[in-house]
């Protein structure tokens, strides 16, 4: 019996994969959490074996819920959904230790054998999320995607740089490099450019 913790904010595909996982394999849902704090809450205090988390959620973000986990947890076996799987995105997954990349779309089957993979001690990345990891042409630096994946969520400078463990000065030319790269004016223009390039 495998045992997972779901996080989706969405909350009719999250019930929807509480109520069918365990009816396509040996599956026990210990708890299902609507963000990325309240998947670390529930990470943290079930244990699973494996989370299953959703990369896009209000708040802490599947990447920064998993950054998170893996301070507290650092081998914790992690299941990412994704509908858009971004080449910057799925690098800096992969970078956290993120075992295996599925998408949303994917057929509960799949997801359960998937869940089975992973708990087995293997890795498992959909074939056409890891097609896109390798025809990325971005420009930008890994700690310039933070920055801008967080500008685009609404946050201050002071507010990036306490989430990102930085000091305001840095985060600032952090987002003024990433504007001269987008050629843009404000970094929130950036953000916009980043995200309908792929980038983020």
């Amino acid at each position: 019996m495998t045992t997972v913790v779901l996080a989706d904010d969405e909350a009719l595909l999250r019930k929807a994969l509480a109520a069918l996982l365990p009816l396509e394999g040996e599956i026990t849902v210990l708890a299902e959490a609507e963000d990325g704090a309240a998947a670390v809450t529930a990470t943290l205090r079930h244990r699973p074996d494996v989370l299953v988390i959703d990369l896009e959620m209000p708040g802490i973000d599947g990447l920064g819920a998993v950054a998170q986990i893996r301070r507290e947890l650092p081998d914790q076996v992690i299941l990412m959904l994704t509908r858009h799987a971004r080449p910057g995105v799925l690098r800096k997954a992969l970078r956290l230790g993120v075992q295996g990349f599925v998408s949303k779309s994917a057929e509960p089957a799949h997801i359960t054998s998937v869940i089975a993979t992973l708990h087995g001690g293997k890795r498992w990345i959909d074939p056409d999320v890891s097609a896109l990891a390798v025809t990325d042409d971005c420009p930008l630096t890994d700690r310039e995607i933070d920055v801008l994946r967080v500008t685009g969520q609404g946050y201050s400078v002071a507010e990036i740089a306490t989430q990102l463990h930085l000091v305001e000065g840095t985060v600032r030319n952090y987002l003024s490099n990433a504007m001269q790269k987008t050629q843009t004016r404000t970094r929130h223009e950036a953000a916009r450019y980043a995200r309908e390039h792929d980038w983020l």
